[in-house]
């Protein structure tokens, strides 16, 4: 995430250079020492920033490498949380995770110890392609989750065919290989470089991992690449998730419609409403994530866009960008955290597998775990749809209606991932508030309510 400065032509990422910034032969230099030069042209060893920023840090590091561990533990674990749209979120897990398990540590070692770099070329190396392929993934992951909900939505037949796990696979496969090879040109412009002064020769401990190339095609990099991945993928998503919007609620008005003209008592009409309730939330939830995405990552594209712009620095320049260049990294990283809670405060799914996870943890024997509201309310809804007619004693249940679909919309609609939960069936089925309900009692249940229980222990 460091930003280097702009500094002469030297040796890339394959070797070291002990050629530093050219300067006039300066005779008061002779009489300093090694350290005195470190600090008058390197800055200080160690950032004065240090302790608030690491103390954030390391909060930033234990929510975000939990939270997206269990989010990856979720998706693989459960059979059905494996559908096209969670294996973008745990492409988007297994990014947020590389940053914090990877990219994190460096970067705070970095504050603590400024210089030498003790990684040498290959470690130099590693963290500039890490953090640009992150950036490039993340971006386009997110483009690619809202491409998919935009066709789920607005072309739901096409995404019969297309919202697959195959082509999501495929997909991300090729985001990551492509993010990769965008990495290179700037990871080439990066090295090892010694500080050389002139009569002085090479002082020692000097080695930082920095810019070794020339500036002025670093600077018109960092601007290519912030437009390419930033700016024309956040336009290109408010545009889908406008259309989004507009098909959502032409649906809402349709639905006003039927519900006037008396057509929801029908089972089957039931079971589309459902499902389209769990379209429009999973929709809300993808929205705000990329909202909180694009807040995240903005302050790290203005910082590089205004590196790379201004060439003439003053000292009140250098001082608020040096503030600038801190919350841009606090909100860098802040980006991997946030999205494992993001899905646990708009996904009673994701809480009861989070929940699930966590309890398999403490002891094999999760049953033993506090059942969660939103699980009642499931086998409530589940045993009063068993009367509908045509039900055949089958729950909607989200768990029962992923067994076994097809690949299209079911695959897409049934498999959504992190759901909020639907309305209870009552509110389709009689059109009445569901406040005034009776809780269920376990211990007068119907035999079918109980075997319903038991099996989804079992899971």
């Amino acid at each position: 995430m460091e930003l280097q400065g702009p500094v002469p032509s030297g040796d890339s990422c394959n070797s070291s250079t002990t050629e530093g910034k050219p300067r006039a032969f300066n005779p008061e230099l002779l009489n300093m020492t090694a350290e005195e030069l470190r600090v008058r042209y390197l800055g200080p060893r160690r950032s004065g920033f240090f302790v608030p920023v690491c103390t954030t840090y390391l909060l930033i590091f234990a929510v975000g490498a939990v939270g997206n561990m269990i989010t990856c533990l979720v998706i693989v674990r459960h059979r059905f949380m494996r559908t096209p749209t969670n294996y973008y979120l745990f492409s988007l897990a297994v990014s947020d995770l590389l940053v914090l398990l990877l990219g994190m540590p460096l970067e705070i070692y970095e504050m603590w110890s400024n210089y030498p770099f003790l990684l040498g070329a290959g470690g130099c190396c590693f963290k500039t392609l890490l953090f640009e392929a992150v950036c490039f993934a993340s971006i386009l992951n997110v483009t690619a989750l809202s491409v998919e909900r935009y066709i789920a939505v607005v072309h739901p037949l096409k995404a019969k065919y297309v919202v697959t796990k195959n082509h999501a696979q495929k997909v991300i496969l090729t985001v990551w290989v492509f993010s990769f090879i965008c990495s290179i040109p700037n990871t080439s412009l990066h090295g090892i470089q010694a500080l050389y002064v002139p009569g002085w020769g090479v002082v020692p401990d000097s080695d930082t991992c920095t810019l070794v190339k020339s500036p002025l095609v670093y600077n018109l990099l960092i601007q290519v690449t912030t437009i390419v991945f930033f700016f024309v993928p956040m336009a290109v998503i408010s545009v889908l998730y406008l259309l989004i919007g507009l098909q959502l609620r032409k649906e809402k008005l349709l639905e006003a419609l039927e519900a006037k003209s008396g057509s929801r008592s029908d089972y089957y009409s039931v079971r589309l409403q459902l499902k389209k309730a769990r379209r429009r939330q999973v929709t809300h939830m993808l929205f705000m994530l990329v909202i909180v995405f694009g807040i995240c990552w903005a302050p790290f594209h203005t910082d590089r866009l205004v590196w790379s712009f201004v060439t003439h620095w003053t000292d009140q320049m250098h001082r608020v960008f040096q503030y600038l260049h801190i919350l841009s990294g606090v909100f860098f990283y802040l980006s991997s955290a946030v999205n494992p809670i993001l899905y646990n405060l708009m996904s009673s799914r994701f809480r009861e597998m989070f929940k699930d996870v966590m309890c398999h943890r403490r002891s094999q024997r999760w049953r033993s775990c506090k059942r969660s509201p939103s699980s009642v309310r499931t086998t409530v809804r589940s045993t009063v749809l068993e009367h509908l007619p045509g039900s055949h004693g089958l729950p909607l249940s989200d768990m029962e209606d992923n067994e076994g679909g097809p690949v299209g919309d079911n695959a897409d609609e049934g498999e959504d991932p992190y759901l909020l939960r639907p309305f209870p069936a009552g509110r389709f089925s009689s059109g009445a508030s569901t406040q005034g309900a009776e809780p269920c009692d376990y211990n007068t249940a119907s035999p079918q309510l109980v075997t319903l229980r038991s099996k989804l222990q079992r899971q």
